[in-house]
C-alpha cells in the first residue's frame, strides 16, 4: 500500500484506510501476470549473522591451515512469493522473488546470503537524462522490500525491477538517502490514516487509469468544493503541492499542514483547479440486471453460469460476470451457493411482493469502512444540519416535477407550473422537517392534479366504455403474448383505451387518473406509478450501500422499522425524471394496455406479461444517457443515481461545501 501512497494519497486513504478496491483492465491484467509469481511457497534461506560468520570463518581457516578450497560462481537461489516483516519500521512486503546468492566457496555453509529483491511491474520504466529509471511508486515499494531484507539479517545492497513492456531489469542501489526517503513516506502515510481524506489530485493523469476513479471523483470534487474568488486565496483547498511533505525521492523536507485559518502558503497558484471536470468515468455500466418473476422457478449455480430452471428443465442461462443485480419477485428459489457466488462478486441480490413491494436485498461485505456511515449518523443526529440536506432535496424533487409537467403536458397550466416554483423556493427556506413537509404536500398535490394532462390516452375520453368490444378484448390478447422489445409490432394503428374484464362483474381498467393513491394502488395509473418507486427504492438502496451508508438512516424521512429512509431520501430527485416518466411512457407509447392488469380486492397490479413490459421499458430509461446538468458530460440515470449518493457522502465528510441535487434542464 506505501507504494500507493507515493503514487496517490488519496488513493491509498481508500484502499488502506476505508478498504475500497475495484478491479480495472490494468488491475487484472497485473494480476494475471502475477500467477506465476504468486504460485511460490515463500520459503527463504536463514540469513546467516554476518559477525557469527566472520568467527565462524576464521576458526575453519585455522584449524584447515593455508589450504585453499576451489573457487567456484556463486549459486543463486530463487525464493518465490515471500513474505517477511520488519518491527523497526512496523511495515510487512510480499516480495515477487528473491533471488539468494551464496558465497564463492560452497564448502563454507556460513557464508553470509546476498539477496536481491526482484519485482515485476506490466508497464515500462522512466526514461531519463541516463537510461531508464524506476518510478518513484516502484522505488518506494522496491527500496522497502530491501529495507526488510536487511532489518532479517540479509546482506542486501540493491534491488531490481523487472519491467515486462519493455522487457527490460532496472537496478535500484540502496542508499542512505534512498532509506531516509522511505522512512519520512512511512511516517507521512500514518499520519493521512488519523486524518481527513487527503485531496484529490490536480489534472492529473494519473485519474484517467486510476480503479478508483469512479468513487474517488477528483474533478467532480474539486469543482463542487468552495473554490476561491481568486487563485491565491488562502482559502483555496489543498493540492497535491500542499499535502504537507514532498513524495518525490530525494526531498524529505516536510512541509506544514495548511491550517484551517489559512497557514502556510504554497504553489498552489501553478495548478488552479479545473473548470470543467474530464469525462473520467464511462457513462454506463455494459453489465445487465436479471428479474426473475415465474412463481415456483429455482435460480441455481453451475460453473460461471447462473441457472434458471422451470419444473426441472433450464428455462434460462446467464453468465455471472454479465449481471448488475438479481431481482428476485414472488416464490422463486435462489440456491445457498449462487448467493456466496453472488456475494463474492459484489452482485446485490434484491426481494419483491409478486407486487413489487420491495422486501430488502442480499449483498456482500466489499466495503468495510466506517468512517462515512460515522459522518452520516452525526448529520442525521443533529436537526439543523439534516434539515439543510433534506431542504435541498425537496427542492430538487419539485423543480424536477414542474420540468416534467412543462415538458409533456398537453397544455402546460401556468397557474400550477407558477406554484411549483414559488412552493421550489420555499422549501429552501423551511424552518423545520414539518413545514418541509407540508411544503412538499402542497407540490405533490399540484402535480398529480395535472398529471393526467401528460397522458395521452385516446382522442375521446368516453371511449374506455363505449369503444368497439372486439377491438379492445383483440388489443388485451395481443398485449399478453407479445414480448419485451416487439410491442410495438403487436399494436393495432389506434387501440381502445378499454380493458376486457379479469374476472366477471369486476370493472374495466382505463388510465384514467385523477389521484395518487397507495398502499394498495386502486388503479392501473397509480399500480404502474407504485411498481416504479418499487424498483426505484431498490435501485436508491444498492446505490446508498455501494458508497458504504446506512440506508436506514435518512435526513429527510424518518427512520422507521424496516424502511430504508437514506435511499428515500435518494430517490425523491428522481421519482418524476424515472418512475413517473416510465410510466407516462408506457401508456402514451401504448407499450403497455389495460390487459396488462388484475385486480385483487381494492388491489390493482401488473400482470406478469405487464412486469416483463414494465422492467423492459424501466432499465431502458434507466440506460438512457443524459448530460449532467453539473458536470456536463454524459452519464446513465443509473450512473447518475450513484453520483448523486457519492455527492451526498462527500457533502458530510466536509470533502465539498454543500450537497447538489439532480435536476434536469
Amino acid at each position: 500500500m506505501l507504494n500507493e501512497f507515493v503514487y496517490c494519497p488519496r488513493l491509498f486513504y481508500y484502499e488502506h484506510v476505508e478498504g475500497v478496491f475495484i478491479h480495472n483492465a490494468d488491475t487484472r491484467r497485473g494480476a494475471a501476470l502475477h500467477k506465476r509469481v504468486d504460485s511460490g511457497k515463500g520459503e527463504l534461506p536463514v540469513a546467516t549473522p554476518a559477525a557469527e560468520t566472520e568467527s565462524q570463518t576464521a576458526d575453519s581457516k585455522s584449524e584447515t591451515g593455508n589450504a585453499t578450497a576451489p573457487q567456484t560462481e556463486p549459486e543463486t537461489i530463487h525464493s518465490r512469493s515471500v513474505s517477511l516483516s520488519s518491527d523497526r519500521l512496523g511495515v510487512t512486503a510480499k516480495m515477487d522473488l528473491v533471488e539468494v546468492r551464496t558465497g564463492n566457496d560452497p564448502s563454507d555453509l556460513l557464508a553470509p546470503l546476498s539477496v536481491t529483491p526482484v519485482d515485476y511491474k506490466i508497464g515500462a520504466p522512466r526514461e531519463g537524462e541516463n537510461g531508464p529509471e524506476i518510478w518513484d511508486a516502484d522505488r518506494m515499494q522496491l527500496g522497502l522490500q530491501c529495507l526488510i531484507l536487511r532489518d532479517n539479517g540479509y546482506t542486501c545492497t540493491e534491488g531490481v525491477i523487472y519491467y515486462r513492456a519493455t522487457k527490460q531489469r532496472v537496478t535500484l542501489p540502496v542508499t542512505a538517502e534512498l532509506e531516509a526517503w522511505i522512512e519520512a513516506q512511512i511516517a507521512a502515510a500514518r499520519r493521512v490514516m488519523t486524518g481527513p481524506i487527503p485531496a484529490p489530485l490536480v489534472d492529473s493523469p494519473k485519474c484517467a487509469r486510476c480503479s478508483l476513479v469512479t468513487i474517488c471523483l477528483p474533478d467532480e470534487t474539486r469543482m463542487l468544493h468552495d473554490a476561491p474568488s481568486h487563485p491565491d486565496d488562502e482559502d483555496s483547498p489543498a493540492t497535491q503541492q500542499t499535502f504537507g511533505f514532498d513524495r518525490e525521492f530525494g526531498s524529505v523536507n516536510e512541509r506544514p499542514l495548511r491550517a484551517p485559518d489559512g497557514g502556510a502558503s504554497s504553489a498552489s497558484s501553478a495548478h488552479p483547479a479545473p473548470t470543467q471536470p474530464r469525462r473520467l468515468i464511462a457513462a454506463r455500466d455494459d453489465k445487465r440486471p436479471l428479474y426473475i418473476t415465474t412463481a415456483g422457478v429455482s435460480v441455481g449455480k453451475k460453473s460461471e453460469l447462473v441457472q434458471v430452471k422451470e419444473k426441472g428443465e433450464v428455462v434460462a442461462e446467464i453468465r455471472i460476470s454479465d449481471l448488475s443485480h438479481v431481482a428476485v419477485f414472488g416464490s422463486a428459489t435462489v440456491s445457498t451457493a449462487l448467493l456466496q457466488t453472488l456475494c463474492e462478486k459484489d452482485i446485490p441480490v434484491s426481494y419483491f411482493s409478486s407486487g413489487g413491494f420491495f422486501y430488502g436485498l442480499t449483498r456482500g461485505q466489499s466495503l468495510k469502512n466506517v468512517f462515512t456511515r460515522i459522518s452520516q449518523f452525526e448529520v442525521a443526529a443533529d436537526p439543523s444540519a439534516s434539515l439543510g440536506i433534506a431542504r435541498l432535496i425537496v427542492n430538487g424533487k419539485i423543480r424536477n416535477q414542474r420540468k416534467l409537467l412543462m415538458r409533456n403536458h398537453a397544455s402546460p397550466p401556468s397557474l400550477a407550473i407558477a406554484r411549483l416554483k414559488h412552493v421550489a423556493e420555499a422549501a429552501l427556506e423551511a424552518r423545520d422537517n414539518a413545514e418541509l413537509l407540508g411544503i412538499e404536500g402542497v407540490a405533490a398535490l399540484v402535480y398529480f392534479e395535472n398529471f393526467a394532462g401528460m397522458l395521452k390516452t385516446g382522442d375521446n375520453a368516453d371511449e374506455a366504455l363505449v369503444g368497439d368490444h372486439g377491438e379492445g378484448a383483440a388489443r388485451a390478447a395481443d398485449v399478453e403474448d407479445a414480448e419485451p422489445g416487439n410491442i410495438e409490432g403487436t399494436a393495432p394503428a389506434k387501440p381502445s383505451r378499454r380493458g376486457r374484464r379479469d374476472a366477471i362483474g369486476q370493472q374495466f381498467f382505463t388510465f384514467d387518473f385523477t389521484r395518487r393513491n397507495r398502499r394498495p394502488p386502486k388503479d392501473a395509473v397509480n399500480a404502474l406509478l407504485s411498481f416504479g418507486y418499487g424498483l426505484l427504492a431498490r435501485d436508491c438502496t444498492v446505490a446508498a450501500h455501494a458508497v458504504g451508508f446506512d440506508p436506514y438512516v435518512g435526513f429527510y424521512h424518518q427512520p422507521r422499522f424496516g424502511r430504508p429512509a437514506l435511499a428515500l431520501d435518494l430517490m425523491e430527485e428522481f421519482r418524476p425524471l424515472i418512475a413517473d416518466s416510465v410510466a407516462i411512457t408506457l401508456i402514451n407509447t401504448k407499450a403497455i394496455g389495460p390487459g396488462d392488469f388484475v385486480r385483487a380486492g381494492d388491489a390493482v397490479n401488473l400482470s406478469a406479461a405487464g412486469r416483463k413490459r414494465f422492467f423492459t421499458a424501466y432499465e431502458q430509461r434507466m440506460n438512457t444517457t443524459i448530460v449532467h446538468p453539473v458536470f456536463d458530460y454524459q452519464v446513465s440515470y443509473r450512473r447518475a443515481l450513484e453520483l448523486q449518493a457519492r455527492l451526498l457522502a462527500k457533502a458530510l465528510t466536509g470533502e465539498i461545501e454543500q450537497y447538489v441535487p439532480f435536476t434536469t434542464r
